[in-house]
This record gives C-alpha cells, structure tokens and sequence, in this order.
C-alpha cells in the first residue's frame, strides 16, 4: 500500500523506497507491469516528475525495465539477485555450470536429510509437470525444469541457500535452455526421478550423486554443442 511520502529527504528516493518494499513484498511480483505514472502521482500526491525520477532510478538498479509503447515490468525482486546475475553471466560458462552445481549438490543433500512428506509429494506433482513439458514448448520445459530444481533446493531448508538460488535464477534458466536437448536422453530423465527417491528414501549420498550426474550432463551437452 502506498503512502504519502515524508519531506525530510529528496521526494523521489522516498518514492523509489516504496516501490522496492512493493517489489520485495511481491505485490509487484516478477514479470508484472506496474500501474501507470498517472495512477501512481494520484496514490502518492506527488508530481508525475517524482514519480519519474523514482522509476527511473529502479530501471537503473535492474529491478524494473521499462518498454517503450507497452509499459513498466518487474525485472527482479532484489539489488542482490541483479548484481548477482549480471556478474554470473560474465562469467565462463564452466564456471557459472560450477556455482549452478555448487547449489544443487548442496541442495539435494539437504533435502534428502530435511525434506518433509508434504515436500516430497510437491517434488512428484513439479516432476510430472516437468514431465509434460519435455514434449512441449521450449519456454514451459525451462520454467518447470527449474521450477523443479528450486523445489529440492528449498526442501533443504536452508532459506539462504534457496534465496540465492532464486536470485541466480536468469542465469540457472540459461542454462537449462541450452542444454535442454539433453532431457531426450531418457538416462537423464531417470536421473530426475531418481533424485526424488533419493530424498524420500533420506539417502542423502544418493541424492547428491543425482545431482552430480544431471550436471556433469549439462555440462558435457553444452560442451559439445560448443565444440
């Protein structure tokens, strides 16, 4: 809820403030287009110059994007997901594979040693979507493959760790979306499936090992379409 901003500091940084506790709230979530500069100078009773300054200060943080002729969207949630995803996709790929594995590994470890009941029948219904997706658009594989695997991270319970996933989520995305011609390798398939017995078994070796061979299988797809 917006409110009228204070004038002990400049207008526009108070106005930039709310809109990002809107963004961090969700109320604007993540690929939404945000009300109009005219809405937000009536919510807020300041000028549409304000409002201006403001938004435009977020589309210079990344966190929103302006499109010409369409509107203003969401582009992150946070300064940390932007700073971070940009410095990841200037990375080697190798090296942005590595940070990807580093998580999951990690991730599927946990989830085999904290993940509830309840988080393994969530794991099943995101695995059968994932499954659906494989004869699909490219665009529904790649949202419900990583849907997938921000699920396992999370069932890990350690809300850093999955909050650091999300944020990495542009370049984890690219990722899937070049190597998703893997999937038709029924081997890999497997290995998804696998990955959940793993965790509902509470065999945390197991579930790592999973998650090392869906990388290494990644990697050696992107390598090779590379080469």
């Amino acid at each position: 809820m917006l409110s009228s901003p204070q004038r002990a500091v400049p207008l526009a940084t108070q106005v930039a403030g709310q809109f990002k506790q809107l963004i961090a709230a969700g109320d604007w979530p993540v690929g939404s287009r945000i009300p109009p500069e005219h809405r937000l100078t009536e919510q807020l009773g300041v000028s549409r110059n304000t409002v201006r300054e403001a938004l435009s200060a977020l589309v210079h943080l990344g966190l929103l994007e302006a499109r010409p002729g369409d509107g203003t969207y969401v582009r992150a949630d946070s300064e940390l997901q932007v700073s971070l995803g940009r410095r990841v996709a200037e990375a080697d790929p190798d090296d942005a594979f590595e940070v990807r594995a580093l998580l999951e590994h990690r991730g599927s470890r946990r989830a085999a040693l904290h993940a509830t009941a309840e988080d393994v029948a969530h794991l099943r219904e995101l695995l059968d979507r994932r499954d659906a997706a494989r004869t699909g658009d490219l665009a529904g594989f790649v949202e419900a493959d990583f849907a997938f695997h921000r699920a396992v991270v999370i069932a890990g319970g350690n809300p850093l760790l999955a909050e650091l996933y999300q944020h990495l989520s542009p370049v984890i995305t690219q990722t899937i979306s070049d190597s998703a011609g893997l999937d038709h390798d029924s081997a890999v398939h497997d290995l998804h499936h696998h990955l959940v017995d793993a965790i509902e078994a509470g065999d945390p070796d197991a579930a790592e090992a999973c998650s090392v061979a869906l990388v290494a299988e990644g990697r050696d797809i992107l390598r090779g379409s590379a080469s």
